[in-house]
């Protein structure tokens, strides 16, 4: 099986009709719902092709492999790309628009060229499409407003963990994120930490909730009395990496021990602590929003919009 990446990096099967021969890292043509659009062509293991089956993941046509006039017409609409993007650019500060545009991209074949671009409530171009059709003519213009999650993707870089961003290399849709995932996983509430390019809550917060969920319910839950090796305490935090329960003591030290050297007991330990920045890993709290000053870091109406 060969595979194409596409916009945001995406890869997706490449559908090869009778009598084309592809070889691995040629350039392609294929046609998309967009039209004709030029990539490379990557072979991948069975191992990957039977992951991109199972998952039913739909495959462009290959429409031939690119000839060397086709490379050169691909530069050259690279640098026509560059130059829409200063042309619309400049367009838009005309009109004084709040819009951030993100990105121009042509079709292979010429015939349609996309603005992609971010906005905090909706635009009236009318007057710019009309100036945009006086320079760009004799050809489809289409003026996409998407979030700054599909912004970040379109852009690329790298991530806090030093990888490529998920959003542009392997993700294909994205999850909404709340501020009670980090929460609940006991990371810092800092957006630094929290927070990705596109100034959302990081897409990885999802990616092992449901461990540390399933594993805090093994666990004694946070406020609980217990008795441990060095006498009765309160359970003031929960370590899931280590499986360990930090314990208040009665003498006020905070000391921690493994899970299963702790015993749940019934009687009221009298023992205050502070719950309020700590993680509840507790099944009932789970069904709560937490509310906190960086809700605006959370997924709204401007943080995906679907349309790349």
């Amino acid at each position: 099986m060969f595979i194409v990446s596409l916009v945001k990096n995406k890869q997706t099967p490449l559908e090869i009709p009778e009598g084309i021969e592809v070889k691995n890292n040629d350039m392609v043509l294929v046609l998309t719902d967009k039209g004709e659009e030029a990539a490379k062509a990557v072979l991948v293991p069975p191992q990957v092709a039977s992951s991109f089956i199972r998952k039913k993941i739909p495959s462009v046509k290959c429409i031939r492999v690119m000839t060397q006039e086709d490379l050169s017409s691909y530069k050259e609409l690279q640098n026509l790309e560059a130059q829409g993007f200063k042309d619309c650019l400049e367009l838009v500060k005309q009109h004084n628009l709040q819009m951030n545009l993100v990105q121009c991209k042509y079709t292979f074949d010429r015939k349609k060229v996309t603005f992609y671009y971010t906005a905090p409530e909706r635009v009236d171009f009318r007057n710019l499409l009309k100036d945009l059709t006086r320079v760009f003519r004799h050809i489809r213009i289409d003026l996409k407003h998407i979030g700054v999650r599909d912004e970040t993707s379109l852009c690329t870089g790298s991530g806090l963990c030093g990888r490529p961003f998920c959003c542009c290399s392997f993700k294909r849709q994205f999850d909404l994120i709340n501020i009670k995932l980090a929460h609940d996983q006991g990371m810092p509430i800092t957006p630094s930490k929290i927070s990705g390019t596109c100034g959302r809550l990081l897409c990885c917060l999802n990616y092992e909730y449901k461990n540390y969920i399933e594993t805090a319910k093994e666990m004694v839950p946070i406020g609980s009395g217990v008795m441990t090796e060095e006498g009765v305490g309160k359970v003031c935090a929960l370590n899931i990496l280590t499986n360990k329960v930090s314990v208040k003591l009665s003498d006020g030290k905070i000391k921690e021990f493994p899970s299963g050297d702790v015993e749940m007991i019934d009687t009221e330990v009298n023992i205050e602590i502070d719950t309020e920045n700590s993680p509840s890993y507790s099944y009932a709290s789970m069904q709560t929003e937490e509310i906190i000053d960086i809700k605006q870091y959370e997924d709204d109406k401007n943080s995906s919009s679907g349309e790349v």
